[in-house]
């Protein structure tokens, strides 16, 4: 008997699974891949299940994504999501209503949307409201404009709730929204919360020493507004700027380090534009 040509004709069956399990983890892979990925092209039934049933917010920020796109480009048909987008301008997800106010400034016609937009400048989630002062513009609205200047403005992290902090970004550092900024010790060993930030940003300067006791509303840092923070607001205020918007869009009219240099040009524009139009009123 030929025991070679015998193993040959049936191989074990753990040289089959070693082929099928790497098989099997790309196509898992891939399968999450292509589920998430908000490129993947979403039909009409999967827009209208997704912005009416928020259970899974990825895929409800994915048909917003979609829908978006579509406006941009003048799809008429994507009107029959308004009311949605309306409804989710009121979610209790802050990411849903961030979304939304992005949304909400692609059709600036839409009078339903320029009443929901008007309502999110109160909204307790400062990057919410800098979304819905930056749509707000595009309908020639310049309610937001204290929005706006807070964008070109630091922004104080303070401690929301009495504790001691230990800091995990050092300055300078960048900090995404949603970032760890510090870690505050609230109790006994092991109990505490972490710090997030509620904008992008840099990590200008601590005002609370590691170890140290601060109350609850104490300052711990201070954060420079991110690069494209500051270069949206400038083009919101380029639409509906006022003078007494010129001392912080000058600052940034100025070469700024850790800026680059269309911050610089769109903030010339803009303080261009906003002189422009106050002498254009004047009889």
């Amino acid at each position: 008997m030929n025991l070679s040509s015998s193993a040959n004709s049936n191989p074990p069956k753990r040289n089959l699974a070693i082929t099928i399990v790497p098989v099997l983890l790309v196509l898992i892979t891939f399968l999450f891949w292509y589920q998430t990925w908000f490129g993947r092209r979403l039909s009409d039934s999967e827009m209208t299940e997704c912005l009416t049933e928020t259970s899974a917010p990825h895929k409800t920020q994915h048909a917003l994504a979609q829908l978006a796109e579509r406006m941009a480009h003048g799809d008429a048909a994507a009107r029959r999501w308004y009311p949605q987008v309306v409804t989710l301008a009121g979610s209790k997800e802050s990411g849903l209503r961030l979304m939304a106010a992005w949304v909400m400034g692609q059709d600036n016609k839409s009078p339903e949307f320029h009443e929901a937009l008007r309502k999110l400048l109160d909204d307790p989630e400062p990057m919410v409201r800098g979304n819905a002062a930056l749509a707000l513009a595009r309908f020639g609205d310049a309610s937001g404009r204290a929005q706006l200047q807070a964008m070109l403005r630091p922004f104080t992290l303070t401690a929301p709730q009495a504790g001691t902090p230990s800091f995990r970004q050092k300055e300078g550092d960048d900090v995404r929204n949603g970032g760890i900024v510090a870690r505050l010790q609230t109790g006994p060993a092991l109990s505490g919360i972490d710090v997030l930030s509620p904008v992008a940003g840099t990590l200008d300067r601590r005002l609370a020493a590691d170890g140290a006791h601060v109350a609850a509303g104490d300052p711990i840092a201070i954060l420079s507004p991110g690069e494209e923070q500051v270069w949206e607001s400038l083009r919101a205020l380029y639409l509906v700027g006022t003078p007494d918007d010129l001392e912080d869009v000058d600052r940034f009219a100025r070469a700024v380090p850790s800026l680059s240099d269309r911050v610089r040009q769109q903030a010339a524009l803009t303080a261009a534009a906003i002189r422009q139009r106050a002498q254009d009123r004047i009889p």
